[in-house]
């Protein structure tokens, strides 16, 4: 059976001044370990998805910090201790010194990815 752990994950990015996403493919399955070193949301970065949001579920455990999910008209907090499953449809945001662990569908999760990075690169060009 495939396993990860933070230590073994082998793709490692850096999300900007954000922090830190270490994951993995587990058998269709994206696993990520994320650490946020800034406060942000990522509702700016989701912009070009349907309805400006992300369109992929995930199941996550929140070690430190919170996470807030806007989902339609309300929201959800998760901080330390909660387990949780998102539905498509959502934008988050984080406080600094947020750690979590998530779990999505990979080809769902490659187009958010996508998304983000694309927007990430407009607004470094000052676009």
């Amino acid at each position: 059976m495939p396993k990860v752990s933070k230590g073994s994950a082998s793709q490692v990015e850096q999300m900007g001044p954000m922090g830190e996403d270490r994951h993995e493919d587990l058998s269709g399955y994206t696993v990520d370990f994320m650490s946020f070193t800034q406060s942000g949301d990522l509702a700016p970065l989701l912009k070009g998805l349907e309805g400006d949001a992300c369109q992929c579920p995930h199941w996550g455990y929140v070690l430190n910090g919170s996470i807030t999910m806007r989902i339609g008209d309300r929201e959800e907090v998760y901080g330390p201790g909660d387990a949780f499953y998102v539905p498509p449809g959502h934008s988050p945001s984080f406080e600094a010194g947020t750690e979590m662990v998530q779990f999505s569908p990979s080809e769902e999760l490659a187009v958010t990815v996508a998304a983000l990075k694309r927007n990430m690169e407009a607004m470094q060009a000052g676009g």
